[in-house]
């Protein structure tokens, strides 16, 4: 067979042979490498490089998904507005909620499984710490 001599699968839907290469072994390999990172980050004991490993190698393989794997790209305008307007309700739920959630009281109301690990957790940090002092 000649370089120019096409299927006849090819013949049938036009001529030319082309491909839609999507290069989702690349990006397999690429979530792979962030993943390892991201696990190896906080390892390095350095709340900076934690941070920097967590929120933003999750932000990096967000959007490698988003781009290649759902498709959003190619799709009509309105998804980016609705993807805007989606992390914008979720912003206002969370700023609504967040208040009452981390406080341990409020009105006609009480946390006290809450209080009883605040309690519990400060009075292990005096013991240890006095147990520390013992051995100095």
């Amino acid at each position: 067979m000649s370089a120019d001599a096409t299927t006849p699968h090819d013949a049938a839907h036009g001529g030319g042979h082309t491909t839609h290469h999507y290069p989702y072994v690349k990006i397999w390999g690429v979530l792979l490498v962030l993943l390892a990172l991201s696990v190896i980050g906080p390892m390095l004991g350095h709340p900076i490089v934690t941070l920097l490993t967590a929120f933003g190698i999750a932000f990096v393989k967000a959007f490698i998904v988003i781009k290649y794997f759902m498709h959003l790209t190619v799709e009509k305008k309105y998804i980016g507005f609705l993807l805007l307007v989606m992390i914008a309700f979720m912003l206002v739920f969370v700023g609504g909620v967040s208040p009452d959630v981390m406080k341990h009281e409020g009105q006609r109301w009480v946390n006290t499984a809450a209080q009883d690990v605040v309690t519990k957790g400060l009075a292990a940090d005096k013991a240890a710490e006095g147990h520390e002092g013992k051995h100095e």
